[in-house]
């Protein structure tokens, strides 16, 4: 981490430089692989020290940090605190998202077939479970799908930016599958199994 030490109308020892660079380099490798930069800066204002470290950890992360005390290395350590702080509240809150996404239901997985009309001169008719002569019963085509839980509300924005006549989800609200359709007058149908 490439880290900036400087003084305003403050002389400024090696021995606080060399302290301030180990203690952020800990603080940021602590929380993060790979912290980008660091400035801070140290001032006086009339009995005090003030310290302001800002800390550029990358991702569009940048913290600021401020510390005032009687000398500065306890101004140094009173920013750095409120620095581990903050990063601690990021960590913790990136790592709660990251497990809300984990425990999150994942789509089920799903077959897409097409199927194509038998033609007397093509196909043999096929006989169905009941005993009935099926017309479309050639599979075209195959391909994976997802059934994904969404509200009808965000079934039906999702039917109609894929441009698709049918959606099949399992409904949010229920757990239960559902399906929406666009209908032949331009209306949209939801079929609800659960609804009496």
């Amino acid at each position: 981490m490439d880290i900036t030490v400087s003084g305003k109308q403050v002389e400024l020892s090696d021995a606080l430089r060399t302290r301030v660079a180990n203690h952020l380099d800990m603080i940021a490798g602590k929380y993060f692989d790979h912290a980008m930069e660091a400035q801070v800066t140290f001032s006086r204002a009339r009995s005090f020290f003030t310290c302001d470290i800002n800390l550029h950890a990358g991702r569009g992360l940048s913290l600021r940090g401020e510390g005032e005390a009687a000398d500065a290395h306890g101004a140094f350590d009173d920013a750095a605190e409120h620095i581990a702080k903050r990063l601690r509240r990021y960590r913790r809150r990136v790592s709660d998202h990251a497990r809300d996404i984990a425990n999150r239901k994942r789509p089920e997985a799903a077959r897409l077939y097409v199927l194509g009309q038998n033609e007397e001169t093509e196909a043999e008719p096929v006989m169905t479970a009941n005993g009935e002569i099926g017309a479309y019963a050639t599979v075209i085509a195959e391909q994976a799908t997802e059934i994904s839980l969404l509200s009808v509300g965000e079934a039906v924005m999702r039917m109609d930016l894929a441009d698709q006549p049918v959606l099949m989800f399992r409904n949010s609200a229920s757990g239960e599958l559902n399906v929406v359709y666009r209908r032949a007058d331009g209306n949209i149908g939801w079929i609800d199994p659960n609804s009496p």
